[in-house]
């Protein structure tokens, strides 16, 4: 599954026009560092300082999309047809498509979800927060907002008589009884709301991921967008506990493309009753941009900025139909690729359409939280030291202890009993974590060299973690 992790330089290929802003196929680009805008409201700061310590995330895409098996909302998009609808084979006009996707309101219930599972799952797998899709591009709302019909508390949608009716709700609450923060992902485009997108323009049922109309030229229209866009972060800030960041999607909405829904003044508000709250407008950058958010990838270098690789532990971030699922070697070298070049990750998992999580990612995430419970410390609030990452040893720190993390990327891999650790900093001690016991350590130029007690191995570990104490 390494394939489908997108190198630096594949994330950064430009999109053909300014409203398809850092994106390509639906998958985000990322600021540059140089472009980062620190923050300088104490508050957010220190949040951020928490936000850099806890390391894993979950992130979930859920919504009426699952009952499809298709990537979220993009196939309602006239303009990505080419390549969002190839899953679709019905004898149907792209018409008669986006009615019936946007009619899926009307069968998702998924009678199987349990939030408390969830939650319990997040916990076991050593997940710090949540990030969750409160609503997507396609407008469909997880939530008992007032502002909108097309909801799953509607009477038109067959789960809202359940008792977990209110999604988010029920997710938060159930969450933070866990000590997981709540960072809600929020898309600022609605391909619902008719003060979005509209047929009465030149454009008619031509949509692409942009207004139907100019902004510019129609304020009041797009005044009306903005007041209801602001209403919803709002009612998400107000009504559903403390958050500790919010998580804005569809980075083509954005003053420098003509589509201010001036973002900043609703959260500056919304700060005062959550103080600090981290915001994440990704791609736009500036001052709400506060952490950045490579999707799909990891970058090639260390980032000296808050951010944090969102990546998907199936072939895309909505669930599909007979998927295939990166396995827990995979996915926990991933983290420590990006931990060790200052990062978090964003594990997504897809829940199916029934409420339940794919029994694949419950295993995964298991193990996830079997290994993180041994060798937790060497990721959870560390920052990344020099080297960072040379010689396939990566290098965490926490106080006075530096932790070197060699990762096994095949079960197959030689495990050899002598390692060179590239590490030329001030060392009295080395041990190791887990099982595995040192020997013996020398000092020689350049580094380390580590011998550990010899043992036999059905299959290579993970990764070893030593820890170089001063």
């Amino acid at each position: 599954m390494e394939e489908e992790i997108l190198t630096a330089e594949a994330a950064e290929t430009e999109a053909p026009d300014a409203e398809e802003k850092k994106i390509v196929n639906g998958t985000h680009n990322y600021s540059t560092e140089e472009a980062y805008v620190k923050p300088t409201d104490p508050k957010v700061l220190k949040k951020l300082e928490w936000f850099q310590d806890q390391k894993l995330g979950l992130m979930m895409h859920w919504g009426i999309y699952s009952e499809l098996g298709l990537v979220a909302s993009w196939a309602l998009s006239d303009q990505d047809a080419d390549w969002a609808r190839t899953g679709i084979d019905w004898e149907v006009t792209g018409e008669e498509f986006k009615q019936q996707y946007f009619n899926l309101n009307k069968t998702f219930n998924p009678v199987r979800f349990e939030p408390e599972k969830w939650a319990e799952l997040a916990k076991e797998a050593g997940m710090k927060y949540f990030i969750f899709t409160t609503k997507h591009h396609d407008g469909f709302c997880m939530w008992d907002t007032k502002y909108s019909d097309y909801k799953i508390t509607a009477p038109d949608c067959p789960f809202h008589t359940h008792k977990y009716a209110d999604v988010c709700a029920h997710l938060f609450e159930a969450f933070r009884k866990k000590g997981i923060g709540i960072m809600p992902y929020f898309s600022k485009a609605d391909w619902h709301v008719d003060s979005y997108w509209k047929d009465d323009t030149e454009r008619g049922k031509f949509k692409s991921r942009g207004p139907s109309y100019v902004p510019a030229e129609n304020p009041e229209e797009w005044e009306r967008f903005v007041t209801f866009t602001h209403n919803q972060i709002r009612e998400l800030a107000t009504n559903y506990g403390r958050l500790e960041g919010m998580w804005f999607d569809a980075g083509w909405v954005c003053k420098e493309n003509g589509q201010d829904i001036r973002l900043g003044e609703v959260i500056e508000e919304i700060r005062k009753f959550q103080p600090g709250m981290l915001c994440a407008d990704r791609t736009v950058g500036g001052p709400y941009e506060n952490y950045v958010t490579p999707e799909q990838c990891v970058p090639e270098e260390p980032l000296f900025i808050p951010w944090e690789s969102n990546i998907s532990l199936g072939s895309d971030f909505s669930y599909q139909f007979n998927d295939t699922f990166k396995t827990t070697r995979q996915i926990l070298n991933l983290l420590i690729d990006v931990v060790v070049k200052g990062g978090n990750l964003a594990v997504n998992v897809g829940p199916q359409p029934d409420g339940r999580i794919p029994a694949e990612n419950i295993q995964t995430l298991k193990e996830m939280g079997a290994w993180l419970s041994v060798y937790g410390d060497a990721i959870y609030g560390t920052r990344p030291c020099a080297p960072y990452k040379k010689d396939g040893i990566g290098f965490t720190k926490r106080e006075d202890t530096v932790y070197a993390l060699q990762p096994f990327k095949e079960e197959t891999d030689p495990v050899e009993n002598v390692v060179w650790i590239p590490y030329t900093g001030q060392v009295t001690e080395v041990t190791a974590m887990g099982d595995e016991r040192v020997e013996s350590f020398t000092k020689e130029e350049g580094g380390l060299r580590v011998v550990l007690e010899k043992k036999e191995y059905e299959k290579a570990p993970i990764a070893r973690v030593f820890c170089l104490k001063a």
